[in-house]
């Protein structure tokens, strides 16, 4: 795969094709994590790790296992259905070791993300990257790249809203768009800003 088209899947998954805000996967933690600057950035290096190394092994197991016609006396097994289901597994597993490792060496943080961090397992945004990469049969290097790409984006995004959302909070709102309705009227502009790069990639 050339450069060029390393290049467009770069910036297709962190500006145009963003996760969050053009996709809209993993708004869970979006939310329920973007109050701080300081926890925004912790989930943003803990999905940009687990998106990373899951697209990396998803497809390697969709390349070698899923996709690979394999015949039992003479019988053909299809293993696609059970891609998800492995998929979810992986993901699992890889969220577990960033738990561990957070508990272990940063425990406020650990604290701080709280039930968020276990959710990672369950983000769609990280399902979604495997999803995508095997429907659109990307090579290994190239799913690898995009999974750290929708991890960069979805990072992005989560740390931009957290600084707007800081910035809220010192601000003077009216009483009738307090908590929840500001967070989702300041998604939407950045989503209608992150339009802008709509023609960026075709």
């Amino acid at each position: 795969m050339d450069f060029h088209t390393l290049l467009l899947v770069t910036v297709g998954a962190i500006l145009v094709n963003n996760v969050v805000l053009s996709r809209i996967l993993g708004i869970c933690p979006f939310l329920g994590v973007s109050k701080k600057i300081e926890t925004a950035l912790g989930m943003s290096g803990a999905v940009v790790f687990v998106m990373t190394l899951a697209s990396f092994v998803t497809a390697l197991f969709n390349r070698f296992l899923i996709a690979t016609k394999f015949k039992v006396n003479g019988q053909e097994i299809d293993l696609s259905f059970t891609r998800i289901l492995l998929f979810i597994v992986v993901i699992a597993a890889l969220v577990q070791i960033v738990e561990i490792i957070m508990k272990k060496f940063t425990p406020s943080l650990y604290v701080a993300l709280g039930i968020y961090l276990p959710l990672i397992t369950t983000n769609c945004a990280v399902l979604g990257a495997a999803e995508m990469n095997a429907d659109e049969g990307r090579s290994i290097l190239a799913s690898t790249l995009f999974g750290f790409s929708t991890g960069a984006g979805f990072g992005l995004a989560l740390l931009l809203f957290a600084s707007l959302r800081e910035r809220l909070a010192a601000s003077r709102t009216p009483k009738a768009m307090e908590g929840p309705a500001i967070a989702l009227v300041t998604a939407g502009i950045l989503a209608l800003a992150f339009m802008g790069f709509s023609g960026l990639v075709k």
